[in-house]
């Protein structure tokens, strides 16, 4: 079957994007995500606070908030020997926004009846 531009180009942002998505799709750091964006002037929450929230103990909510942070979408900064973690979204939310827009795309392709060009 060959692909319509508009078809290889959402193909291309979901390869692109897969970290995130599989980042997103875990129950555990969706809950993360939740609470971090409920924190106080975006000043971070300490692993334990975290753990202590949503009932995972401190390895496992490590974990979850290293894989978030390994594809942008948390920070972290050192206060002492304490580590607060924090949201950073920009990238995320673009990433998204541009699947979502390839997606619009090929949506009104095939609706329009232009998919073809390939």
């Amino acid at each position: 079957m060959a692909y319509s531009s508009a078809q290889q180009e959402a193909l291309k942002e979901f390869k692109q994007d897969i970290g995130h998505l599989n980042a997103l799709s875990n129950t555990n750091r969706q809950r993360l995500i939740m609470m971090l964006g409920a924190a106080k002037n975006n000043s971070g929450v300490k692993v334990s606070d975290l753990a202590d929230a949503i009932g995972l103990s401190q390895p496992a909510t490590s974990h979850h908030l290293k894989r978030l942070k390994d594809i942008g979408m948390v920070a972290s900064r050192h206060e002492g020997n304490m580590i607060y973690y924090y949201l950073t979204l920009d990238d995320t939310i673009a990433r998204l926004e541009r699947l979502a827009s390839a997606l619009r795309r090929q949506t009104e392709e095939y609706e329009t009846g232009e998919s073809q060009d390939s």
